[in-house]
């Protein structure tokens, strides 16, 4: 099983970074209306209901940054975040996927999703949520596939990791892990996390801090 490690010191950084206080930027509906691309962008993508907001929400350590629901489908836009002297930007997407929500504004939000991966020049890394209960699903390989063949580099997130026994979520990981090696754009690493729990969230925060001061 591969996973992603690091040092007191990374771990550390990753705290001193999510200890700023971040806030909401702003939401885009379209890709007409996306702010000048300017520092480096990390993007949670996922499929709905994966957990996106939650986990954005557990990373900053406020509850009500990213809004959260039970309602597949909720996040409609590109949501943008962002703190006070830090140039790196994070981005809630819309889950692909199923959703509560008219076949015609589903395959809108979709499609801004594809495009949105496939031509934003300042998207530095994709954070791939995966809920562990279910591991890599179709929807989830399409997005793979599209990243690879844009040359955007993703990796992976497991999420809601207390939901399931440790056998299982070890199952999960070696799985997900072995999935991913056959991906050209899947950085290395298998990241776990429960935003529930807070476990792997330390870890998860220090990954982007290494990408904010690559």
């Amino acid at each position: 099983m591969e996973t992603a490690a690091f040092t007191d010191e990374e771990i550390d950084a990753g705290e001193a970074l999510f200890r700023r206080p971040w806030q909401f930027l702003r939401s885009v509906p379209r890709l007409d209306v996306l702010p000048p691309a300017a520092g480096p962008e990390i993007a949670f993508a996922g499929r709905s209901n994966v957990g996106k907001s939650s986990l954005i929400n557990a990373l900053v350590g406020h509850r009500g940054l990213a809004r959260t629901s039970n309602t597949p489908g909720r996040t409609q836009e590109l949501n943008f975040f962002g703190a006070s002297g830090v140039g790196l930007t994070i981005v809630d997407m819309p889950g692909y996927g199923f959703a509560q929500a008219p076949k015609a504004k589903v395959e809108e939000w979709t499609g801004l999703v594809r495009d949105y991966l496939r031509g934003r020049p300042t998207l530095m890394r994709v954070l791939l949520l995966i809920d562990a209960r279910h591991g890599l699903k179709p929807p989830d390989r399409d997005v793979m596939e599209l990243m690879d063949q844009a040359a955007v580099s993703y990796q992976a997130v497991l999420t809601k990791t207390d939901k399931i026994k440790p056998p299982e979520l070890a199952q999960r990981m070696a799985t997900t892990t072995e999935e991913l090696r056959r991906h050209a754009a899947a950085y290395p690493g298998l990241l776990a996390t429960s935003a529930q729990s807070g476990s792997g969230v330390a870890e998860l925060r220090a990954h982007i801090a290494q990408l904010g001061a690559a």
